[in-house]
């Protein structure tokens, strides 16, 4: 009776065994999955952010850089005299005034700030595009640690593989390993 009491026994060991290592492989696996899908949302939410922000920002921008042009331009043609100026002499006169005035005092024009702006802007476009490469770069982590874990020995022979699929990671599309072309023609 004692030998059947070391059988039932260690067969028993043997399925607890199993069923441990079975609980291990697929627990790990629903935790790699669950963070590896983390991840990949994360990538998403950093590109909503930049499809949010970015446009935004590039609106801001502009429309300060146009309003400090005409305030620029309204400023400098009121101190010339063109504004109020009706004929040549008027022009001339005017321009005496100024010329006598400007010589007198110090003549203070409107602080440019549009140049700030478009550095902000380039700041911002920099550091969304660096939180996007951070969370890619995650996800790729991700991706391995996962894969790795479903193609482990042992683990591969309990996970079944339609639950677990191989993941791929972020890949660059195609082209994008070369130099891009930057044409400042267009900025005129």
């Amino acid at each position: 009776m004692k030998k059947s009491y070391i059988i039932f026994g260690v067969i028993g060991g043997i399925i607890l065994i199993i069923f441990l290592m079975y609980y291990t492989a697929y627990s790990g696996a629903v935790t790699k999955q669950e963070n590896l899908d983390e991840k990949w949302n994360n990538v998403q939410s950093a590109y909503q952010r930049r499809a949010d922000l970015i446009p935004n920002l590039v609106k801001t921008v502009k429309g300060a850089a146009k309003n400090e042009k005409d305030i620029l331009l309204q400023v400098t043609q009121a101190r010339a005299g063109i504004v109020n100026a009706k004929t040549p002499e008027d022009l001339e006169i005017m321009g005496k005034k100024i010329n006598t005035a400007i010589n007198i005092m110090y003549e203070a024009y409107p602080e440019i700030k549009s140049t700030d702006n478009f550095r902000d802007l380039q700041a911002q476009l920099e550091g969304t595009e660096n939180r996007i490469k951070t969370a890619r770069d995650e996800y790729n982590k991700a991706t391995k640690e996962y894969n790795t874990h479903i193609r482990g020995f042992f683990n591969s022979m309990f996970i079944n593989h339609e639950t677990f699929p191989r993941k791929t990671g972020f890949t660059a599309d195609k082209g994008s390993e070369n130099a891009v072309d930057v044409d400042f023609e267009d900025a005129k």
